[in-house]
């Protein structure tokens, strides 16, 4: 019989549970907000403009698309830390990428491309901030920014900025779709999630499980 993931063996049911609906949730409301973005045709995230771009010169989904920058995401993430790959954040490309999909495939006419944009950035931020405190298939160029947190002590706002600044060059130089919509993301996506992060902590009492397992595995390699 095959061995369940650690994840499933090491938290009780209800823990477990409640975990895995705050990761689905924020998978949700990401995808609903990058699809925004995209509708919007004023410029979309730094990711999206580097999965549109690829799509310009290759045939692929969205979905593919992300989950091919997943995979080099983790590996620097793995070489950097010294630890296996992890499969979690591949999923998570892999399933929001294919959400926008099938998002776009709905009629949206009826949204402005300004209304698209206001709706867009919160959405982003709080789906942002549930997948990271779910500490379940954090994003993996999130998993490269906690990353940074840890090591540099760098605010998550400037490491997540960072990562995403480097994604938003490939894309451009690749014919992504750059504007002002991509402006906003990484100034008021970036700089929000940590207050909805701090949000969810005090107002709901949503444990931050995945920074809080970050520092964990940052003192592991550390010591």
């Amino acid at each position: 019989m095959p061995r369940l993931p650690a994840l499933v063996t090491a938290l009780p049911p209800g823990d477990l549970a409640a975990r895995l609906g705050m990761y689905l949730a924020g998978c949700a409301v990401f995808s609903s907000g990058a699809t925004l973005f995209i509708h919007s045709d004023l410029g979309t995230d730094p990711l999206d403009v580097l999965a549109l771009g690829i799509q310009r010169h290759i045939p692929i989904t969205i979905g593919i698309a992300q989950a091919g920058i997943a995979a080099v995401c983790i590996a620097i993430w793995s070489a950097w830390n010294r630890r296996r790959p992890v499969i979690a954040p591949f999923v998570t490309f892999l399933l929001c990428g294919s959400l926008i999909d099938l998002l776009l495939l709905t009629d949206l006419s009826w949204i402005g491309g300004t209304p698209s944009l206001a709706a867009a950035v919160p959405l982003c931020a709080y789906g942002s901030a549930l997948i990271i405190m779910s500490g379940i298939g954090i994003r993996a160029m999130d998993l490269v920014a906690i990353s940074m947190t840890q090591r540099w002590r760098w605010p998550f706002w400037a490491a997540k900025g960072g990562t995403e600044a480097v994604l938003l060059g490939f894309g451009y130089v690749l014919g992504g779709p750059v504007g002002v919509g991509t402006l906003c993301f990484l100034i008021f996506v970036d700089g929000l999630i940590q207050p909805f992060m701090a949000l969810n902590r005090r107002a709901l009492r949503l444990r931050n499980h995945g920074l809080a397992e970050a520092g964990a595995q940052a003192a592991r390699v550390s010591a």
